[in-house]
């Protein structure tokens, strides 16, 4: 992975090519989390969804729901804030292709349990995709078949956070239809249910 990184710096000296932190409120009790920072996304600006399609979306909707200061994301060092919300990847770095493989996937969940471990009991896990899914599963400890992936699906997670599942907000997903800015509102709509009863 850093032999990786270290040709895309080569290629594309002014982009950040390091892992990207998670971005927002850290005493939040709304986390998201995404699939690995893309290319010419969070891999150039150093912010998770920042600079590529997914984020147009997802940030729209964050302002939507009171949860982000403004409509979008443009850099890392913007005005922009998230209100009670943080948002992660389960992968940290760039991975080869745009496709982390299960051991990029294994190495960087330590990460994600560690940040698991700052949030307070009943907070609220937006997952974003399959991959996002499974990697909060394993970071909590549960099991993968007790847990099936599912837009709008929730989960009681180990009786300490709610998982709320969604697609992942990808170009691909938003251009084919699999994934709306209705069903995405929807699913907004019922993360802000959950939070407000906390």
């Amino acid at each position: 992975m850093a032999k990786f990184l270290d040709v895309v710096r080569e290629k594309q000296p002014g982009y950040h090519c390091l892992p990207v932190a998670p971005f927002g409120d850290e005493r939040a009790r709304f986390l998201i989390v995404g699939l690995a920072p893309g290319m010419h996304g969070a891999n150039r600006t150093g912010r998770p969804f920042t600079g590529d399609h997914a984020g147009i979306l997802l940030y729209q909707m964050l302002h939507e729901f009171g949860f982000g200061t403004h409509t979008e994301s443009v850099s890392a060092n913007d005005s922009l804030r998230l209100i009670n919300c943080r948002i992660t990847n389960a992968v940290k770095c760039l991975p080869p292709d745009n496709k982390p493989v299960g051991e990029e996937i294994n190495e960087c969940n330590r990460f994600l349990a560690n940040e698991l471990e700052t949030m307070p009991d009943g907070s609220l896990l937006f997952a974003l995709g399959g991959i996002a899914h499974r990697a909060i599963v394993k970071a909590v400890g549960g099991r993968q078949a007790d847990y099936k992936f599912g837009h709008a699906a929730e989960h009681d997670l180990v009786g300490r956070f709610t998982m709320l599942d969604s697609y992942h907000c990808s170009r691909y997903n938003t251009n084919t239809g699999r994934l709306t800015t209705p069903m995405f509102r929807a699913v907004f709509a019922r993360a802000k249910a959950i939070l407000d009863q906390i």
